[in-house]
């Protein structure tokens, strides 16, 4: 080591971090897991929800799938890949929308049944019959 003062210094800021917000966006906030929002900001008022969160499937009606999804009151998509997974929530006054979707995509092991956000036993044998009362015959 030398006693001489070094002939560059660094400057003190994180580059690729300083242009950034001080607060996230509406877009990333949506994009937040739903118990990490729920962590961070406090329970949400809303209402009941139904959630069906389901992979790309080699099915030939999934583009009409994808098309009901997108019509739910809310639709994510996460992950990339063999992890891709689409997410869409329906309201209980939709339950003729989440029967519809349900029917393309039920069929699959891989389709998850979320009561609010949640995993609930017999969510697909018991809550979601229980919803399709609701549909006016």
């Amino acid at each position: 080591m030398t006693a001489d003062p070094p002939k560059y210094r660094p400057l003190e800021r994180f580059w690729p971090y300083a242009e950034l917000p001080e607060q996230p966006t509406a877009a990333e906030l949506a994009a937040l897991d739903p118990d990490l929002y729920e962590a961070l900001f406090g329970a949400q008022k809303r209402p009941f929800s139904i959630t069906l969160v389901f992979p790309a499937l080699e099915l030939p009606s999934f583009a009409t799938a994808l098309e009901l999804a997108r019509a739910s009151a809310e639709f994510r998509e996460t992950g990339a890949g063999d992890s891709l997974r689409y997410r869409a929530r329906f309201w209980s006054s939709e339950a003729a929308k989440l029967r519809d979707l349900f029917q393309l995509v039920g069929g699959s092991d891989a389709t998850e049944v979320l009561i609010d956000d949640r995993p609930v036993p017999y969510a697909r044998e018991l809550w979601l019959p229980l919803v399709w009362f609701l549909i006016p015959r």
